[in-house]
This record gives C-alpha cells, structure tokens and sequence, in this order.
C-alpha cells in the first residue's frame, strides 16, 4: 500500500505556521499553487508551500478539497522571495505570500479575466451638455482610436461610469478591437537624446541584464534621472523582458506615468492601491502570463510574480512610503535589492538625496555610484538663501521679505510655491485667557483645526469634532488658533494676492479622484500663481515655471527625539528646494528658520548634499546607530501603559544576549493613540544575524503565551520611526 502524499500549506492567517493537509489522488501538486482547504468550520484558500513532507505521527490529516489552477500562482523565486522577507520581517509566512496574488485571488475567485469590452461611436449627433467636458473628451478619444477597450480608456483618466453614460445615450457601442490600438506599442518614441552628463552617466550604468548589479544613481533635482531610466530600459531591455519601476505614490506623479508610455505605450501597466479588483487581477495575470510588461507600481508591486524580471528601477528610493507602516512591514527598496539577487538581474536606485544607508553602501562598495550632478538643458540649480525671522513681524507664518519675493515673481509673470508642512488652518487652537489647548481625547497630541468646515480634527486617529468659538473650560471668547497649517497660509495668500490664483495641494485638497491631475493642469498651463502645500509637492514633480519656493518653516527636524529627523528634514527641504528653476528661468529658494546659524542649515545653504550625508553618517557611526548597527523595535499596545509595559518588562531578560543591546522599554512619543496605551523596546545589534536570531526566540515566546484579548505587540525591523 502506497504512502499518501502530504502538502505543506500557508493561509492568509496571522499563525506563524503552516498546516498539513493529505493530497488526493487525482491531484498533483507543486508549491505556489493554490487550493481550497477545510479549516475548522470554513473553507479557505491556501498556497501550497512543499509537498511530500513528512506529517507527525497520531494526526488524522484533512484531505485537501481542489486545486484552483493546474499551475502555480507563485513560481518559485517569488516564493523564495517571500520566505526570505518572512524570515527578515518576523511576519508570518502565509500573510506574506498572500501579499503577492491580488484581493480577488486570496478570496478563492478564478485567476482568470472578463473579457474587456471594445467601443466604437455610432452616427448619432454629440448632444451632451455644455458641462460635459469629460464625456465630450471621451466621445473624441473612442472616434480617434475606434475599438478601444475599456481597460485602456480607464488608464487613459477616464471613468466606467463615464462609458456607461455614452452608452446609454446610444453615442457609443461595443465594436471590434482596434488594430491601430493594439499596435500603438510599435508607434512609441526612440530612446530620449541625452545631454553629455547623462551620457556619461548612462555609459556607468550595469550593461549587463542577466546579472546582479546595485548602483545608486545620485542626480540632483531637474539632472534627468527620468530620461535616464527610459533611456536604459529602451536601450537594454527586450521586447520580451520585464522591468518593475517602483515610486513612492503614483497618484502624485501622473507626469512620469504619461512620459513612459509615450516611450512604452502598451506594455506600461500599473499598481497601486487605487486601482479596483478586476484591474488589479488583470495587471497580475499579465505579469504572471510572462508578458513584456513594464510595471510602474507602488511598493506592493515588488512582491508580485515576475516570470523574466530584467530590470528593477527604484526611483526617490529615499522616501519613507516605500516602508510599510502596519502588518507586514516590509521596506520595498531594500525587498527590491534581494529580488534583484534572487533574478540575477541589476537594481538602480535613484535620488537626489539618497538615504544614508544606500550612501553608506555605495561609499563602502557594496552599491556601484553614478553620479549626475548637472541641471537638464540649460537649466541651473536654484540659489537657497536662509531668511532668519527671530524678531520679524510675521503674517500667517509669512516674513515680510517672503511676501514681496513672491510679488516680484507675480510681477514677472512667474510661479511661487509656498511649503508648509502642516495641512489643516492650525495646528493648535488655545485659549488666551486661561491657557486651555485643544487635544484629542484618545491621543496624546492636540486638534487641528480646519476652517473649511468649522472641524476639530486629529491627524492620527482621525477623530473630528464640531469647532468651538468659545473655550470649552472657561467660556471666553479670546480662543485662537495658533500656528499654520496649509489652510491658514492659503488665506494669507489670498488676502495679499486677491488678483493672484491660489492652489492648495495636500491630502484634503487632492482627496477626490483626478484631483492631482486638474491641479498638475493648472500649474503646467504656466500662468502666475501660487502654489502652496505639504510633502507631497516635494515629490518629483516638474512645474518649469516655478521661479521661487519659500519654506515657511524649516527647524522642525532639528531637535527631533527621532535620529532620522534631520535626515529627513534635509531631504525635503532639498527635494521641494528643486521644484524652483527647472525650466530657462532661475530659481530661487527662501528658507525662514529661526536657527539661521544651524550648522545643517548653512551645510545645506551650500547645495552639497554629499557633505551634509558624510556629516550625518560620522554622527550615526559615533552613536552607533544605523547603518552601522542593526535595529529592530518591539511595539506593545494595550488599554493601560502598565499592561504594555508589562508585557515588555517580561521580555526584557530575554534580550540580555551578548552582542544585542536593549533600549526601554519606555512609552512611545505618542504615548496614546486611539485611547491604545503603547510602549516600546529597541533592540541594536552589531550583527544582523544575531538579532534576527533573537528576534525569531522573542516572536515564538509571544505566541506561546496567552495575552489578554486587549494586548498586542509587532516586531518593526529596520524602522523609519523610532518615536
């Protein structure tokens, strides 16, 4: 009698194991594929992760119930991927390959796609209202590409609702598919003519496709990094082969999206978190199908199941949304790294102001540099200038020297962009007479105000209440908001520039879909305004009427509780500092900082971004802090601090091991965050495996023991935040 097979199976279930399940049969399995297997009282997808193992003696194993594809939906390297990411991460390993396959897979659907559906116009006379303008656009897009498809036209900006309304007016009907279309591929651009600089750079470049390489591509702002990637893909990519692009948000950079397939055309396709089930199970299949796809994706997209990945391309690898900041928290740049050794193929991570862990990597070896230190075309880096405001009269946060350096770039028909880096009008509303300040009543951190809509709101744990034109404690009337947030310098603006348009970009302006787009638009028509914003006009964007930015506000980063602080605040600052003169025009940069004498400040006054990481990455390795030691933080919440110390407390001496050192456990910076007690301990190691080591002990003790119902705890390996 034959010995029946066992598979080895992960569920999308936060359990560090796996579970064994008996192979009928009439099936034949191979790991990454997925079935339907019982569990408890549910049905459950699963992925099988090893088969013919060895189950353990006096267990009666459940029959796995089908296959749901004959092929597996993760090959092997992308499995191998993800148990490596487990391993590093401390996350459970059926959570992490569940990452990899889109909603509509891990809920048991087919992997297979509706057809799309192919439009044509009719004769009937256009009789849409005069408002209409998108409808009108589409109407004229499916006359000039008769049997486009629909998937085309949604990532061209238009909406399903936006067809179905032409339809339903009998303007349009499902045709045949465009030839024309299906070619458009064939008809895209050459690769971009370089300057001599890029040239130069472009020849330094890994060649060689089918081999590891990391290189760090260090060009400053408005030097063509851009141009750079399109030119190394159209030069050393098949028409087989394909290339992942990650970005930090691809919402906020429409611009890079539409110049790639202008070079591209169809084989550009997207990920990221906006897109809907069946556009995302499209997107997958197409990868997984082996098509010469050219993915430009968020983070996420690192994980996906590439069959011929040639080139992985991180472009603004410094910024911190490639961190994944709940559950699996892994970070896409340095995923991105491994997948590139796991493939055999190079990595080029791109910056104006790299991270110091990829600076100390290329300055030790490890990464190749190129380094592209000149402005495209005739362009010239913008002149930054530090304003000190100590004993300046201020209007909203605006010194006067600021107000009239953006009415001179009014008058000369320019563009100014205003940075502050707080949405909302205030930051604090207080009351004058008896000092009460407005906080958020399940966080430690106070409301901010938004005018708008007369709204109390804390950023953190989204909580919002009704404002109050009185102060709650002692019914005075003398209760103001105090400080600026981007609601308050609009209005500012607005009362010193009444003839001037003001733009507002932040989460609350850019909420709607196509928002950022009808924004980019009104900037790129060129014509004078004042843009004003948060972090998120600091990303790549290219405004070439852009003369002057002014930072309203440049010290919050200097005297952070968090070491990356002033990292991070050199990095924004020089990465929205390069939106000023990116076109013909000079640009010119105004910081207003209280701390004009800051050494960092001055260093930074100098544009050399080089010597101020070099500075910075002395002062990592004297407090031995990363790069230069390895670090990972376990978090604790519960109803009461006592309970997430007290879980901590209990861990304690476990983590006196030699070469680990312990930090805490203290309370974290935002002691309470949606009225959730949170505490932490930090963990520093001169040796990577060490800690993982310890951390994979520390994470099997945590679920052997029963905690109560309210009590969690994360691990947070290599973390961003450490407050």
């Amino acid at each position: 009698m034959t010995q029946p097979q066992t598979a080895r199976i992960a569920l999308n279930r936060p359990l560090r194991r796996l579970f064994d399940y008996l192979m009928p049969d009439h099936l034949k399995l191979t790991p990454g594929q997925r079935v339907k297997v019982p569990f408890g009282r549910q049905t459950l997808t699963g992925l099988v992760v090893q088969t013919g193992v060895q189950p353990p003696d006096g267990i009666t194993l459940k029959p796995v119930l089908e296959a749901l594809e004959p092929w597996p939906a993760l090959q092997d390297n992308t499995v191998k991927l993800l148990s490596w990411a487990s391993d590093y991460y401390q996350h459970p390993l059926g959570e992490c390959l569940f990452t990899a396959l889109p909603p509509a897979l891990r809920r048991g659907r087919p992997a297979q796609q509706k057809q799309d559906e192919h439009w044509c116009t009719t004769t009937a006379d256009l009789a849409l209202p005069g408002n209409a303008h998108r409808q009108v656009a589409l109407f004229n897009t499916i006359k000039a590409s008769p049997g486009i498809s629909s998937s085309a036209l949604v990532q061209s900006g238009y909406s399903r609702a936006q067809i179905r309304a032409l339809e339903q007016k009998q303007l349009i009907i499902q045709g045949g598919e465009s030839t024309a279309h299906t070619q458009a591929a064939e008809d895209t651009l050459p690769a971009p003519v370089l300057s001599e600089a890029q040239q130069k750079a472009a020849a330094e470049l890994p060649a060689n496709t089918n081999r590891f390489s990391a290189t760090l591509l260090f060009g400053i702002t408005g030097s063509g990094k851009t141009e750079l990637y399109l030119h190394y893909l159209k030069t050393h990519l098949s028409g087989e082969e394909q290339a992942l692009v990650l970005v930090p948000e691809i919402n906020l950079t429409p611009q890079t999206l539409a110049r790639f397939r202008r070079y591209f055309g169809n084989r550009i396709q997207v990920w990221h978190s906006a897109l809907n089930d069946a556009e995302r199970l499209a997107t997958w299949l197409k990868i997984r199908n082996g098509e010469p796809v050219i993915l430009i994706g968020t983070r996420s997209a690192v994980l996906l199941p590439f069959t011929d990945l040639r080139t992985i391309i991180v472009d603004e690898e410094h910024d911190n949304s490639y961190k994944q900041g709940e559950g699996f928290r892994y970070s896409g740049r340095d995923v991105a790294v491994y997948r590139a050794h796991l493939n055999q193929c190079p990595v080029i991570l791109g910056s104006a102001t790299p991270s110091l862990e990829s600076w100390h990597n290329a300055r030790q070896g490890k990464y190749g540099l190129v380094q592209l230190q000149e402005r495209a075309g005739n362009a010239k880096p913008p002149e930054l200038t530090l304003l000190d405001i100590r004993s300046r009269p201020l209007e909203a946060g605006l010194s006067r020297p600021t107000l009239n350096a953006i009415k001179e770039t009014l008058s000369r028909g320019e563009q100014a962009l205003v940075f502050v880096n707080r949405r909302g009008f205030a930051p604090v509303v207080m009351c004058f007479d008896c000092g009460h300040i407005e906080e958020c009543p399940r966080c430690d951190t106070r409301l901010t105000f938004h005018r708008k809509d007369r709204a109390m709101r804390c950023h953190h744990c989204d909580f919002q209440m009704a404002a109050s034109h009185t102060c709650p404690k002692c019914k005075s009337e003398n209760f103001k908001p105090v400080g600026q947030g981007t609601e308050r310098t609009e209005d500012t603006l607005a009362e010193q520039f009444p003839d001037t348009p003001i733009i507002r970009v932040d989460r609350d302006s850019t909420q709607r879909k196509g928002s950022i787009q009808a924004i980019l638009k009104k900037v790129n028509s060129g014509d004078p305004c004042i843009l004003v914003g948060t972090q998120m006009l600091a990303k790549g964007h290219d405004f070439p009427n852009v003369t002057l930015v002014a930072v309203v506000n440049a010290d919050g980063g200097l005297f952070s509780v968090d070491f990356r602080a002033p990292e991070q605040m050199i990095q924004t600052l020089l990465q929205v500092s390069g939106r000023a003169g990116r076109g013909e025009k000079p640009g010119t940069v105004l910081i207003q900082t209280c701390h004009s004498d800051h050494p960092l400040l001055t260093a930074l006054c100098n544009g050399d971004y080089t010597a101020i990481a070099d500075q910075l990455l002395a002062e990592r390795e004297s407090g031995q802090l990363p790069p230069f030691r390895a670090m990972a933080i376990l978090r604790a919440e519960a109803d009461t601090m006592q309970s997430s110390l007290q879980l901590l407390d209990t861990l304690n001496p476990m983590t006196k091991v030699p070469g680990v050192e312990t930090w805490g456990p203290l309370p974290a910076v935002i002691a309470r965050k949606a009225d959730r007690h949170r505490a932490q301990l930090v963990l520093v190691s001169d040796s990577r495996k060490h800690l993982n080591h310890l951390l994979t002990g520390l994470c099997q003790h945590l679920d052997q023991t029963k905690l109560s119902g309210s009590t969690k705890w994360v691990v947070d390996v290599d973390p961003q935040e450490t407050g």
